[in-house]
């Protein structure tokens, strides 16, 4: 695709749709649930919501450079907020809903904040509960109207602001096209704090050719039209959704149609029946358990079935990359795709032409299931660093188990220690306030990802590792958690898993077992239980798991195997300070919070007893 002229800032690219494309449509921006229905948002709706908005800002007295804070779910108003403080040169600090109100104390505080919106009376509470220990914060922007303490002069409804915004245009017409000129690329667009996986939050600052750099390698890698629809859920505080399915969809004029939330992403898929999606690992591996173990409540004809056509859909696969498919294995490809693929693809809508994955590493039998079936993943890598894509698969030039080719514009090198560099116009100006840390990451001008890696010969790259995630055991032998872990969570038995044993004789895991698929095993064997968590405790399904680990690991060295393993009765979560808001385990913390079962571990001479 060519260089796209409106893409030098977020404002021309905002230009560029209502001003100009807009002339040329009558099509939807944006879609979002009212009321049990989708309803469109058109490109008109779309500049008057988000302008009245912008002059409303400036009516409150926010100028260029001033940073206003974000803590909202998606919705069209994360969207309208955005493109408004952009277009004053203002800068936004988006934070994540799951953030305690601590955390929200010190992003607001750090960044300097002159203002926050926020979406609901919970996300209200938590900038109240601090609100005397932000000294620079002037107002409280609410989109719930509802909530609106009329005693408090520091909040104002959305609406409000917007109401002010219509009377403050009349007066400054030309306010925000005069400010397109005045809004440079290199100026900083955004500043996203990642939690990390260890310490206090850290401040990356992204300019808007940072941001649109990756945008327009998003378009020259992907195919992606005005023609595509795009389903939205993961959070727009996060920089892998906000480039990829707001921006580049955007630049594209593609439909974006917000997701509920994450537990409604199954039936909405059915209802927009899109054409692309953003999202996790996570995503497939709910779906593929859904479909297993439907599967395995079918009858043993019906099984067969459908292991045959998985089968078959592998082997059709893999002749057609070798570019030659024989006419049997064609027939019965049609075949299956009639008894068994269509009507697995329609639970997906049945238009999705690929999903694009990031986040997480995706395993190579999950992007192999479902390309037998048709559905295509194509999986990336990159940070919020990096704006954040580093290297990506292609539509037409894909391999599972790798992260792709280096993205257009993006250089990568692999340091001696196997450490990911990467350099490019993607990469972010610093941490906000923290030159140390900047100086520590940014070297000589390669950004450097923490992560290990390596290029296997078709110039694919390959994750191995983090960095600091790496063991070496007490024997002297250096282990990655990673590819181990992640071969555990391919069980139907298993929802979250965290290795053990970095100074350690041998490894040891914490898991959380999928309660649900544990439930049916004990009710199938007759184990009794009072509440489902109760398994977890059960000696029965400690043996059962010990079997179905030990069927897993048989391909493992014998120092990467587990040895024992102790079942928690409750999942790891944000709230619980165990995970980040990007669903990456601290790994450290996690560890600290159960150092007492994990050295009851090493001291029992047992294998899986359960521990209490």
């Amino acid at each position: 695709m060519a260089q796209l002229n409106f893409l030098t800032t977020i404002p021309r690219l905002y230009y560029h749709l209502t001003e100009e494309y807009s002339k040329e449509t009558n099509n939807f921006i944006i879609k979002h649930k009212v009321n049990g229905k989708y309803v469109g948002i058109t490109y008109d709706q779309f500049k008057e919501e988000t302008d009245s908005f912008a002059f409303g800002l400036a009516s409150l007295g926010v100028k260029k450079d001033d940073k206003i804070a974000i803590i909202s779910e998606n919705r069209p108003e994360w969207t309208y907020s955005d493109m408004a403080i952009l277009g004053l040169g203002a800068i936004d600090v988006p934070l994540y809903p799951s953030l305690t109100s601590e955390s929200v104390e010190f992003i607001l505080n750090n960044s300097e904040s002159k203002g926050i919106i926020v979406s609901t009376k919970f996300q209200l509470n938590k900038v109240l509960k601090i609100r005397n220990k932000c000294k620079t914060l002037k107002f409280i922007i609410l989109l719930n109207e509802k909530d609106i303490d009329t005693n408090n002069k520091d909040m104002i409804a959305f609406s409000k602001v917007q109401e002010l915004g219509r009377t403050y245009q009349k007066s400054h017409p030309s306010l925000l096209k005069d400010n397109l000129s005045q809004i440079k690329p290199d100026d900083i667009c955004t500043i996203i704090y990642t939690s990390g996986t260890t310490g206090e939050p850290k401040g990356v600052v992204l300019t808007h050719h940072n941001i649109l750099s990756n945008v327009q390698a998003a378009l020259d890698s992907f195919p992606i039209s005005n023609k595509d629809v795009f389903l939205s859920f993961l959070p727009l505080c996060h920089i892998f959704e906000r480039m990829a399915g707001y921006y580049t969809s955007f630049a594209a004029k593609c439909v974006v149609c917000y997701a509920e939330s994450i537990e409604t992403v199954a039936q909405n898929l059915i209802e927009i029946k899109p054409t692309i999606m953003t999202t996790v690992p996570r995503l497939f591996e709910r779906i593929h358990s859904k479909i297993i173990k439907n599967v395995e409540s079918q009858s043993p004809k019906k099984q067969k079935i459908f292991y045959w056509a998985i089968d078959i859909g592998k082997k059709y696969k893999a002749a057609q990359k070798k570019g030659k498919i024989p006419l049997s294995l064609s027939l019965k490809y049609k075949l299956a795709d009639k008894l068994v693929y269509k009507k697995l693809q329609e639970k997906t809508g049945g238009n999705l032409r690929f999903f694009i994955s990031g986040g997480a590493a995706l395993p190579r039998e999950m992007g192999e299931f479902f390309e037998a079936i048709g559905i295509i993943i194509i999986e990336g890598y990159g940070l919020t660093e990096s704006s954040p894509v580093i290297a990506a698969n292609r539509y037409e030039d894909y391999k599972f188990g790798t992260v792709g080719k280096p993205f257009p514009g993006v250089d990568i090198k692999i340091a001696s220690d196997g450490e990911i560099l990467a350099k490019g116009p993607n990469i972010m100006q610093g941490y906000y306030k923290n030159k140390k840390e900047t100086e520590a990451t940014i070297k000589d001008g390669w950004l450097h990802t923490g992560d290990i890696g390596v290029f296997d010969a078709d110039g694919f790259l390959i994750i191995t590792d983090r960095k600091k995630h790496l063991f070496k055991t007490s024997a002297g032998k250096y282990i990655a958690p990673a590819p181990i872990e992640s071969l555990f969570l391919a069980s139907k038995y298993i929802d979250q898993f965290v290795l053990i044993g970095d100074r350690r004789m041998f490894l040891t895991a914490l898991i959380v077992p999928d309660f649900e698929a544990v439930k049916e095993y004990a009710d199938s064997h007759k184990i009794p239980y009072e509440k489902v968590e109760d398994l977890a405790h059960d000696e029965e399904i400690y043996k059962m798991l010990d079997k179905e680990m030990d069927q897993f690991q048989k391909k493992l060295a014998n120092y990467e195997r587990v040895r024992k393993f102790v079942l928690l009765d409750k999942p790891f979560t944000i709230e619980s300070g165990e995970i980040t808001p990007s669903l990456k385990i601290k790994r450290k913390y996690v560890e600290e919070r159960y150092h007492d079962l994990i050295e009851q571990m090493y001291q029992s001479l047992d294998r899986s007893v359960p521990i209490n």
